[in-house]
């Protein structure tokens, strides 16, 4: 079974966290299941930047980015090339290691 490795988040998740995942599960549901919450102001459907994260290893395993996805992204703040929206990130076999920026383009919390 894949892990996610999230990187220490101020807010979000200060110590970071190990956490297990099922292949076919996006980044953010992993997230969201065990209490780090990434905004998500679109409910998943990539229509927002709000879940962007980077992804620091393992991204090779992740199916490439769409169309779509790549216009959102370009909205997104603090922009890497291993930057992925969350929602869009379905894990794959190998291990991941996820950096959640700062901040992101939303001015207010959604707290889902």
């Amino acid at each position: 079974m894949p892990k996610i490795i999230f990187l220490p988040n101020e807010e979000l998740c200060p110590e970071g966290a190990v956490l297990e995942a099922e292949t076919g599960e996006s980044v953010l549901n992993v997230a969201l299941k065990n209490d780090i919450g990434i905004e998500h102001a679109c409910e998943k459907v990539c229509a927002c930047t709000t879940c962007h994260v980077i992804i620091r290893e393992g991204l090779d395993s992740i199916e490439e980015s769409d169309e779509l996805e790549d216009d959102m992204l370009d909205k997104a703040w603090g922009l890497e090339p291993e930057s992925r929206l969350s929602c869009q990130s379905i894990v794959g076999t190998e291990d991941l290691v996820v950096d959640i920026p700062k901040y992101t383009v939303n001015m207010v919390s959604e707290n889902h």
